[in-house]
């Protein structure tokens, strides 16, 4: 996994440049103002960094930036659930014009900034000069250790999260009991005024049609009486009278008339329903109710519905359901109000917390001791002897998203000297030292395909810059390095030389290219001696390239 090919047109003062990488180390080396970092840039663009109209070169529209890696497997499902096409490589491009305005694309189908920079976290790991700056930072540190220790903060933090939550539920109940109680109250007296009335379902309708029968009791009592009267009595000219006596002529003359039979059997159905009708208006003659008392019953319970009905701005047919909403919010309220049970889930997230806290404590403790030895071998083949680096984990005064430890990086630059803070103890060479020393020693815990050292070995000289350059060849044999230096001790050691120039004419522009054989003793030369190369210089430069090659192929 690692970069295999950049292409920029138009990019600060590159008109056009193409360019392959190989695997190993890389070293990048050019005068002072050349550009060396062009190409760093020029990376991180592709990989989510801000756009910026500064990058476009002066009198151009627009920049245009590719860069060609392997693709790691681990990326191939994220590339799938992206809509990304997968291919052998991963081709990554943006462009940015003269107004700052920028589009990016990933093996041919737009993305976003943020996908290029999801993708940067598994292709570079890039190592400033001033990564050391870092080392001060709490949260530098920590995800260094974490990471040294395979350790994963995330279930920490999710338990912080849930139990931050639940301690805001204990709050604000607390907070909340005065005006919850009155709610509660509230609801429990509108409740028990409804409760007197006990209003049925489908009640209403029944009572309100009964109520009205009953208060016009006598009105139908005569009704019927009256009814009765025309339809039952021995008078002649009773209905029942009347119809009996038609019946009785038609069946005297059907023998004359046939026809007449039928008409006979309609009266005598008339005359039968006429009967009914009789008996039932007696029946309910003699049950009708005519009980005072139980008209002033029905009359006080329909006086109250209509009552609360009206107290509560709602029509009599709605109280049934205002009732179960009051018991409805009433239960949601006392469960608001049970303070046990939240101050219980408050003790079991606390718990879960705790538990997922110590166990990351106990992996940093574990991973502490081996990341200060690490850092502090390190540190002695970059010159620094007798120096150490010590890891320290102290119990925080409060607990955090990131656990229960305060973690601070202390070096000693001298033999006997108590270990001290970092930015309070060491040089600015020093710090750049040190930076170096981790970034060996943590340079195997990422997955990325290509570490990026942009002249992190400033400050340093001589026999230090020479294990530097060692260093790097080491790590150039299992992963893609790529640095930026200007030490010749270091570029002697690469497998790969690039020398970027700059070219002053009508315009400035900026020029990469690989250099072999008696051109990069020349750049070494340079980089060794100057403006004025000596052929004493050349032969220090070729003694070098000797020296390195030998020291990388095994031969003496």
């Amino acid at each position: 996994m690692a970069l295999r090919r950049i292409a920029l047109r138009d990019f600060v003062i590159v008109q056009a440049l193409e360019l392959d990488f190989s695997n190993g180390f890389t070293a990048l080396t050019g005068e002072t103002g050349a550009g060396k970092s062009i190409l760093i840039e020029a990376l991180q663009l592709t990989l989510g960094a801000r756009a910026d109209a500064g990058f476009v070169r002066e009198g151009a529209q627009r920049t245009d930036i590719s860069a060609e890696f392997d693709c790691p497997a681990e990326l191939h499902s994220w590339l799938e659930e992206s809509g990304f096409e997968q291919e052998d490589g991963l081709l990554l491009r943006r462009t940015i014009d003269a107004q700052g305005k920028s589009r990016a694309w990933v093996n041919g189908t737009p993305a976003t900034a943020t996908q290029l920079r999801t993708l940067g976290e598994h292709l570079l790991d890039i190592h400033g000069q001033h990564a050391w700056q870092s080392l001060v930072r709490a949260d530098a540190i920590r995800a260094l250790l974490d990471a040294y220790a395979g350790a994963s903060p995330a279930a920490v933090q999710a338990c912080w999260t849930a139990w931050r939550a639940a301690q805001a539920n204990v709050i604000q109940a607390h907070a909340a009991q005065e005006t919850l109680q009155r709610e509660r109250e509230r609801l429990q007296w509108q409740i028990a005024e409804v409760d007197k009335l006990a209003p049925g379902a489908d009640e209403w309708d029944s009572l309100n049609a009964q109520h009205t029968r009953m208060l016009h009791t006598q009105e139908l009592q005569d009704t019927v009486q009256k009814v009765l009267a025309v339809l039952d009595t021995e008078s002649p000219t009773s209905a029942r009278t009347g119809l009996a006596r038609a019946l009785d002529l038609l069946r005297a003359r059907e023998h004359l008339e046939p026809a007449f039979a039928e008409l006979s059997e309609t009266l005598e159905a008339s005359l039968a329903q006429t009967d009914e009708t009789v008996r039932s208006l007696h029946a309910y003659q003699r049950h009708a109710d005519l009980n005072p008392r139980s008209l002033e019953e029905t009359d006080a319970r329909v006086t109250l519905w209509m009552s609360l009905a009206r107290r509560y701005k709602r029509s009599p047919e709605e109280l049934p359901a205002l009732l179960r909403t009051w018991r409805e919010e009433l239960q949601r309220l006392d469960n608001a109000a049970d303070l046990t049970a939240l101050q219980e889930a408050e003790h079991r997230y606390a718990k879960a917390y705790l538990d997922a806290a110590r166990s990351l404590s106990q992996t940093r403790a574990k991973a502490a001791p081996r990341l200060s030895r690490s850092i502090t071998a390190a540190m002695q083949e970059l010159g620094m002897v007798g120096g150490a680096f010590s890891v320290q984990l102290k119990k925080s005064a409060e607990p955090s998203a990131h656990g229960l430890d305060e973690i601070a990086f202390l070096v000693a630059t001298h033999p006997g000297m108590t270990p001290r803070p970092i930015g309070k103890v060491a040089s600015g060479g020093e710090l750049s030292r040190i930076s170096l020393a981790i970034a060996v020693a943590t340079s195997a815990l990422g997955n990325a395909g290509t570490l990026i050292f942009d002249e992190v070995d400033a400050g340093v000289g001589g026999a230090v810059a020479a294990t530097v350059g060692r260093l790097m060849q080491q790590l150039g044999q299992d992963r893609q390095v790529l640095a930026v230096t200007h030490l010749p001790q270091v570029a002697a050691c690469a497998h790969c030389h690039l020398v970027v120039s700059k070219q002053s004419g009508d315009t400035t522009t900026s020029s990469v290219l690989p250099v072999q054989g008696d051109a990069r003793i020349e750049e070494l030369a340079r980089m060794l001696g100057g403006e004025r190369i000596l052929p004493s210089t050349r032969a220090h430069a070729r003694e070098m390239l000797d020296t390195h090659h030998n020291m990388s192929t095994g031969t003496h």
